[in-house]
C-alpha cells in the first residue's frame, strides 16, 4: 500500500503541503478567469484531485527504480508519465467546468478555461516531476530502513547463534566432570555411584527441559543448582557445605538457563576440590534496585594456579560471554580474591515474566 494512503497522519499532512501549491495555482490563473470566486471554484478543487493523482508517482518510482535505470529511460518515462497524468487532470477539469456552468452566475466559464491549457498543462507535469522526485526519495528511506531492518534481524539471528553455541558448550562441559565423579566413586562407593547416575539422570533430564529456554526464573536456576549440589554432595560428603541467601524480592526476576550452575562447579573443582578439609560455598542474591546481584564465595587454595586465582576458565568465560550478548552494556561479571576467599558478582537488569 502506499506509505501515504496507509498513515492517516501522513495523508493529513499531505494534503497541508497542497494548500499552498492550490493558492500559488490560483492566483496564476486568475488572470484567465473573470475573478478570484471563479479561479477558486476551478482550481481549489481540480488541486485536490491532482493531490491524489499525484500519488500515482510512487507505483511509478517502483516501476522504475532509479538506480537500475539508464538516465535516457527514467526520463523519458517521468515525460510521459507525467504527460498522461497532467493530461486527464485537464480532462476532468474540463469536465468538472461543464458541469458547474449551468449552476453558476459564471457565463462563458468553460470557455475560459480552455484558454488556460497551456498553463495548466505545464503546471501539472512539473507538479508531477515533483511529486516523483518526492517519491523517489521515500523509495530511497523506505529501501534503507528495509537494509537496517535486515541488518537488525541478522544481528538478532546471529546472537542468538552465538547463545546457542555458549549454551552447548555447558552440557558436555558438566556431563564430563560427572562422569569422572562418579567413576571415582565406583570403587570406593559403589551405593554413592548407584545414587549419583540417578541424580545425574534427573538433573540431566530438568536441564534439557529449562535450557531450551531463553530465559527462566530465578527458582528454577535455583532448583537446578539444588540438583547439582546433591550430585557433588554424594562425591565430596562432609567436605562440602553450602550457605544460601536469597532475597525475596529476586522471586520472579528472569535469569537465563544454566547461569549459576556453571560458575557453582568452578567453585566445587577449583575451591573445595584441592582443600583436604574442604570448605564451604556462599551463594548470594540480591535485588539492588533495577537489577539483581548474585555473589558466588569459595575457599581457594592460596597454591593454585593463575588461571583459578584469575577466573579464568570456560564456566566463568561462557557466563560472561552470555551476559554480554544477552544485556548488552548492562551486565557486569567480577572477579576477585580476599584472605583465601575466591568471589564471582554477577549484576545485570532483573526483567520479570511479561516483560521480556
Amino acid at each position: 500500500m502506499h506509505p501515504i494512503l496507509e498513515n492517516r497522519q501522513r495523508l493529513a499532512l499531505y494534503l497541508l503541503a497542497w494548500i499552498p501549491i492550490a493558492a500559488i495555482l490560483t492566483a496564476v490563473l486568475k488572470r484567465g478567469f473573470a475573478s478570484w470566486a471563479e479561479a477558486a471554484l476551478i482550481v481549489l478543487p481540480m488541486s485536490l484531485l491532482y493531490a491524489f493523482m499525484c500519488l500515482s508517482a510512487w507505483y511509478v518510482c517502483l516501476a522504475v527504480p532509479m538506480r537500475d535505470q539508464t538516465v535516457l529511460r527514467l526520463l523519458t518515462t517521468l515525460s510521459i508519465a507525467s504527460v498522461l497524468s497532467s493530461a486527464v487532470w485537464f480532462a476532468v477539469g474540463a469536465v468538472w467546468t461543464l458541469s458547474i456552468e449551468p449552476w453558476v452566475d459564471f457565463q462563458g466559464l468553460s470557455e475560459r478555461y480552455n484558454t488556460q491549457f497551456t498553463p495548466i498543462f505545464l503546471n501539472g507535469v512539473m507538479l508531477f516531476l515533483l511529486a516523483a522526485a518526492v517519491h523517489y526519495l521515500l523509495v530511497t528511506l523506505d529501501a534503507s530502513r528495509g537494509v537496517e531492518k535486515r541488518a537488525l534481524e541478522l544481528q538478532v539471528l546471529a546472537r542468538e547463534a552465538e547463545l546457542k553455541a555458549l549454551r552447548a558448550q555447558i552440557d558436555p562441559h558438566f556431563l564430563f566432570n560427572s562422569l569422572n565423579s562418579i567413576s571415582a566413586l565406583t570403587v570406593s562407593d559403589p551405593q554413592g555411584a548407584r545414587s549419583m547416575c540417578l541424580l545425574l539422570a534427573d538433573f540431566l533430564r530438568t536441564s534439557l527441559v529449562l535450557g531450551a529456554k531463553q530465559q527462566i526464573p530465578v527458582s528454577e536456576e535455583l532448583r537446578l543448582v539444588e540438583g547439582f549440589l546433591n550430585i557433588e554432595k554424594i562425591r565430596y560428603g562432609k567436605r562440602l557445605s553450602v550457605e544460601r541467601s536469597v532475597d525475596p524480592e529476586c522471586d520472579g526476576c528472569l535469569v537465563p538457563p544454566l547461569l549459576i550452575q556453571p560458575l557453582v562447579e568452578n567453585a566445587i573443582r577449583h575451591g573445595i576440590a584441592p582443600l583436604i578439609e574442604g570448605g564451604t560455598v556462599r551463594l548470594d542474591l540480591q535485588r539492588e534496585g533495577p537489577a539483581i546481584e548474585i555473589l558466588l564465595e569459595n575457599p581457594v587454595d592460596p597454591h593454585a594456579s593463575e588461571k583459578v586465582l584469575t577466573g579464568a576458565g570456560l564456566g566463568l568465560e561462557n557466563v560472561k560471554s552470555r551476559l554480554a550478548r544477552l544485556f548488552p552494556g548492562q551486565a557486569n561479571v567480577n572477579v576477585s580474591r580476599d584472605e583465601g576467599r575466591f568471589q564471582v558478582r554477577l549484576r545485570f537488569p532483573c526483567i520479570k515474566l511479561g516483560e521480556t
